[in-house]
């Protein structure tokens, strides 16, 4: 058998072509991962257990797709290419078309602190419950979906803290059930106009209501 024909023989392998799944991440790929669940269990997407075990699966990862599998469900947080950037403070999925007429978003803050802040959008209704935890709704660069936004609270051992623009005025007069804590309007915009309308009713047992313009300046 001659040379030519021997290497005719030699079986050809072919090189399957690697997809992103199939990409090996990086320590920064990671650590963002690891931000973008610290924003979920903030939003009370995941609670305590299911962020320690996500990521601990976040940092044993070593392609994009295993990375992504632990973001896979959060709708809003799903990265294709676990991206090395700065997750938005709020990134509703595609298609969303905002919250249904009298939907109740809740937002549940146990034993942990709760942000919601920058452009996120804010439905007409909602409840803050926050038990030995920290809430911070901030509406200064807020998309409010309409004229008036009724916010439930259940505080309990725990601190809420409201800002809102100028422009907007706050109602905490149906907030009769204050035991152990204190509620403090340094906006002074109660029963004023204003546009939007933040009406705040429920209990605040063992901790602090405070309710605020946006600070001016650096020591504002």
């Amino acid at each position: 058998m001659g040379e030519e024909e021997t290497a005719a023989a030699e079986p050809v392998t072919e090189t399957r072509p690697l997809s992103e799944r199939d990409l090996r991440v990086s320590d920064d790929e990671r650590e963002h991962v690891v931000g973008v669940l610290q924003k979920a269990i903030g939003r009370g997407m995941i609670d305590l257990d299911e962020f320690t075990e996500r990521t601990d699966r976040a940092l044993a990862a070593k392609t994009r797709g295993e990375l992504n599998a632990v973001l896979a469900d959060l709708a809003g947080l799903y990265h294709p290419a676990a991206a090395v950037a700065a997750a938005p403070a709020y990134a509703p999925p595609v298609g969303y078309g905002g919250y249904a007429p009298g939907q109740r978003f809740e937002l549940n803050a146990k034993y942990s602190s709760l942000v919601r802040s920058g452009p996120w959008v804010v439905p007409p209704e909602m409840v803050v419950r926050n038990k030995y935890g920290s809430t911070k709704l901030d509406f200064t660069e807020a998309q409010v979906q309409s004229p008036v936004v009724h916010i439930e609270l259940d505080a309990k051992w725990g601190s809420v803290e409201v800002v809102i623009p100028e422009h907007a005025a706050i109602d905490v007069n149906a907030i009769t059930d204050i035991k152990f804590g204190s509620l403090e309007d340094k906006t002074r915009s109660n029963g004023r106009a204003g546009h939007p309308r933040f009406v705040l009713t429920g209990r605040v047992h063992g901790g602090s209501l405070v309710i605020r313009h946006p600070r001016r300046g650096l020591f504002g």
